[in-house]
């Protein structure tokens, strides 16, 4: 008995775009207080010492008294040449959260474009912008931990601020005017660093809020 010959599917032409990165300068002023929250080199010692040290270390526990300034230093992100500025993620991230506001596919957003570093923080070598203006103060606020109990933090709170992004995109994805207007929502709706109005936490207190200019 004769089998039926196999027929084979039609072979589909793939066809890849070559990569089309071009490069804009947005410039940003802040229109509410931004607050910084880097994770001190100290937490990270203390971290990792008590993790060696295993059930030892919970034999005995001293309560040192709170530093406010060294705190505040601490939280700050500051680069190897010594200028102070934002962690550059805050942005991107900023945007791709964005994308929920205009039905823009978070997962190609992610794909889409960046923002370059000035500089890599001297601590933890994140990539930074550099804040073109701005003079840090000590900021002092309750607030809630984890368990329960209200607790005072410290941080660097940057009233009046500005930066220059650098932002490198896919031009095959987005216009260089989608990607302003993305920046600027992140500005108008969903800001950045601590108590920014899209917290993972909370709504917010209206901090890191900024304006093209």
């Amino acid at each position: 008995m004769a089998t039926a010959s196999k027929t084979k599917a039609p072979e589909e032409a793939i066809s890849i775009k070559a990569p089309d990165f071009r490069f804009l300068e947005i410039n940003i002023r802040g229109t509410s207080p931004l607050v910084v929250n880097r994770f001190s080199a100290k937490a990270i010692e203390m971290m990792r010492a008590t993790q060696e040290a295993g059930s030892a270390a919970k034999s005995k526990k001293t309560r040192e008294p709170k530093d406010f300034d060294a705190l505040f230093q601490n939280a700050k992100h500051v680069s190897n040449e010594g200028w102070e500025g934002i962690h550059a993620a805050a942005f991107r991230n900023g945007a791709i959260s964005a994308c929920r506001a205009v039905g823009y596919k978070m997962t190609h957003a992610k794909l889409a474009f960046c923002v370059l570093a000035d500089g890599f923080d001297r601590v933890d070598g994140a990539p930074l912008v550099r804040l073109s203006e701005g003079e840090a103060e000590q900021w002092v606020a309750p607030t809630r931990n984890a368990t329960g109990v209200v607790d005072l933090r410290c941080r660097p709170m940057y009233r009046e601020w500005a930066a220059i992004l650098r932002i490198r995109y896919d031009a095959g994805m987005l216009s260089s005017s989608d990607v302003v207007n993305l920046i600027s929502r992140v500005g108008l709706q969903v800001g950045i660093g601590e108590g920014r109005p899209d917290s993972k936490a909370s709504a917010g207190l209206g901090f890191g809020l900024f304006e093209i200019i």
